[in-house]
């Protein structure tokens, strides 16, 4: 995905193909959209979107957990992120307001994979801002005074449930795990101008609804290995993998990510930066380290 604020890091950490010159800030890695689709690589159902997974071969990909699961499509969506810019200050609706400004809910959580040194995010208010000076502040083009900025470092992450303003800043390589939406609510975006030389959209009163005004300085984390982020819609654990684990466990799938050294699976060799996703017929696959110090995301979905 090209975007003003992308960059070329992609390519650089992890060997992806982009498009020559352009600024590239996101590759959507396992996604169920009507605009996008994760397409089976190699096997047996070469070919098929993730979607026609979701639909059509649900109880042996994803597990019997997940029959009854409501959602049309797989319900969530993981990115890549390259900051070479820091992004617009944004949000995402709860579940409530989201239907009544015709977006989708999101909840999403940052994993930091690369920093550069000094970067940081902006994530919540400052504590005693209020709404008004909020307001007052944003309409002024000073909302930076109001938001809390954190510095972080590789192994860092943090949680951004809906209604949380946040914006990631320069320098920033982020794995994002989320509610499979792509609704997002700009609320200042620097005075920049967008790849097409204008100025940007932006989502004013709509943030306004979405924000939540009593959310004050949240923290980072940094896990060295198990529960990254555990909500209703994901859960995403940081595993070191010092000896064969078993793949897919108690029936259901599970979607890695390489972060560091490498891995194998069922006869395929993983590097940093690739995902993939363990079907749950797969019950007796092996996950096994192929380089010392290999370390990598786990992502599910919690149990019907």
């Amino acid at each position: 995905m090209e975007r003003v604020w992308g960059g070329r890091r992609l390519e650089a950490l992890y060997g992806k193909a982009l498009p020559q010159g352009a600024p590239i800030g996101e590759t959507w890695e396992i996604v169920d959209r009507e605009d996008a689709q994760s397409v089976v690589h190699n096997g047996l159902l070469r070919g098929l979107t993730l979607h026609e997974l979701w639909t059509s071969h649900r109880q042996d990909v994803f597990g019997a957990a997940y029959a009854h699961h409501p959602s049309p499509h797989f319900p969530i969506l993981i990115k890549i992120l390259d900051a070479r810019e820091r992004l617009s200050v944004q949000v995402h609706p709860p579940a409530r307001i989201a239907p009544t400004l015709g977006g989708e809910p999101k909840t999403e959580m940052w994993y930091f994979a690369d920093t550069q040194p000094g970067a940081t995010i902006y994530a919540g208010l400052k504590k005693g801002v209020t709404r008004e000076k909020f307001e007052n502040l944003l309409r002024a083009g000073r909302v930076e005074e109001t938001l809390h900025t954190i510095p972080v470092e590789p192994g860092d992450s943090i949680f951004i449930p809906s209604g949380r303003l946040h914006a990631i800043g320069a320098g920033n390589v982020i794995v994002e795990v989320q509610q499979n939406s792509d609704t997002t609510y700009r609320v200042f975006d620097w005075n920049r101008s967008g790849l097409d030389g204008q100025p940007r959209k932006l989502h004013i009163e709509e943030s306004l609804v979405s924000t939540d005004f009593a959310d004050f300085e949240p923290a980072t984390k940094h896990i060295t290995e198990g529960v990254v982020a555990e909500c209703e819609y994901f859960k995403v654990e940081k595993l070191s993998l010092t000896a064969p684990i078993p793949a897919a466990s108690a029936g259901r799938f599970a979607i890695y990510n390489v972060l560091s050294g490498g891995a194998s699976c069922a006869g395929a060799t993983f590097k940093p930066g690739d995902f993939f996703l363990v079907p749950a017929a797969l019950s007796d696959a092996v996950l096994t380290a192929t380089a010392e110090h290999t370390q990598l995301l786990r992502s599910t979905l919690p149990a019907d």
